[in-house]
């Protein structure tokens, strides 16, 4: 008996125009061209995978499953991918136009900026700290940095050093912050850990032995014991950028006021009674 028969309909012949449609492929979807970009953001994967010292080349071609030898059409080395990827922090980041009013405020959010970008993937901190910022695109960067320190009114021998200054702490405290991570993944990857106890437990800890110390051998560690130790990153990061702050601005000219004269000076001249240099 036929299925027609048995009341199963008969599939209908095909259509003219499905007879002449080849058949389809089943192929995989295109793979997206190599490009410059495409590198950088696999190797920032494998960076934050593996960490600085699991970084190369050849970990990165197989991220974007392509052989080493492709990337070298891109980047001409390690070294270059490694400032690329530097570079790449500074994407959507500008400095404001140098507020003389302003400055203090504008380079603490620089500076609490700079720490994000480079707390956003891990051991960027190490990879910051072996590349200096002189290359073309991030020059303008830099410019408009000492553009600040000079427009405050930074003497130029202070300004000079200020940046590197402040980019050296940023750089180090975030490479702790990284090393404290890592330690307490490796030890299980909770927050808790033989290598990095909770911190807010940590800090009573230590807060509570500094005051135990013996007061006629430790009388600073035990006067101070309270403040030893932050709660948080964010806090110490901050009373550590006030440091570099306020010591930057004792360099600035006093314009309000000038010196004020000695009891025994001449309201005209300056000198004191004693002093006959400048005198006829």
């Amino acid at each position: 008996m036929s299925d027609a028969a048995a009341g199963t309909p008969t599939p209908p012949p095909p259509s003219p125009w499905e007879r002449e449609r080849p058949a389809r492929a089943h192929s995989t979807p295109a793979r997206a061209p190599l490009s410059r970009e495409r590198i950088v953001e696999a190797a920032l994967t494998v960076l934050d995978r593996h960490g600085f010292d699991g970084l190369s080349m050849r970990q990165v071609a197989a991220e974007l499953g392509v052989a080493v030898s492709a990337l070298y059409a891109y980047v001409s080395s390690k070294d270059d991918l490694l400032e690329l990827m530097y570079t790449r922090l500074f994407d959507g980041y500008a400095m404001p136009a140098a507020d003389p009013e302003r400055w203090q405020e504008q380079l603490r959010d620089f500076a609490r900026a700079w720490r994000r970008r480079l707390l956003s993937h891990r051991d960027m901190a190490r990879i910051s700290m072996g590349h200096v910022p002189f290359t073309a695109e991030l020059l303008p960067h830099v410019e408009a940095l000492l553009a600040v320190f000079r427009t405050a009114g930074l003497p130029d021998r202070i300004a000079a050093e200020a940046g590197d200054l402040i980019s050296t702490y940023i750089d180090a405290f975030v490479l702790e912050e990284g090393m404290w991570r890592d330690r307490a993944a490796q030890q299980g990857g909770g927050a808790a850990s033989p290598a990095r106890p909770d911190w807010h437990e940590m800090a009573g800890e230590m807060q509570n032995y500094f005051a135990s110390l013996p007061a006629q051998d430790f009388p600073h560690l035990r006067a101070l014991s309270g403040l030893m130790v932050a709660d948080s990153s964010d806090e110490r990061f901050d009373i550590g950028l006030e440091i570099i702050l306020r010591g930057l601005a004792s360099y600035l000219p006093d314009r309000a006021t000038d010196p004020a004269p000695e009891a025994d000076a001449d309201p005209e001249t300056g000198n004191s009674a004693g002093n006959t240099a400048g005198t006829a």
